[in-house]
């Protein structure tokens, strides 16, 4: 009896149906072939993308630890100098 249902089925589907089913199952395939490739592609710049981002951020970790050293070398500095203009001043005054 399945031979017979097979049989029906194949004389109630004409050849251009089978053949443009076929062609879109083959077209399926392509797609997600191609929607596979370009996932592929999405994570492999995703994962560049996260690392670029991850040595930006040490980057500015460095840049920041850098900046708080500066403005301390500069207030030591201005410390001395200031220093040092005092010690001027009360020379010049003590003249």
């Amino acid at each position: 009896m399945a031979l017979n249902a097979v049989e029906q089925v194949a004389d109630q589907v004409p050849a251009d149906d089978f053949q443009a089913l076929e062609d879109k199952i083959y077209r399926t395939i392509e797609m997600y072939k191609a929607a596979r490739q370009a996932q592929a592609v999405a994570e492999r710049d995703a994962q560049r993308l996260r690392q670029q981002m991850e040595d930006r951020e040490e980057e500015l970790v460095r840049l920041r630890r850098e900046a708080v050293q500066l403005k301390k070398e500069r207030e030591e500095i201005r410390g001395r100098v200031e220093k040092m203009l005092q010690q001027i001043e009360s020379i010049a005054e003590a003249s």
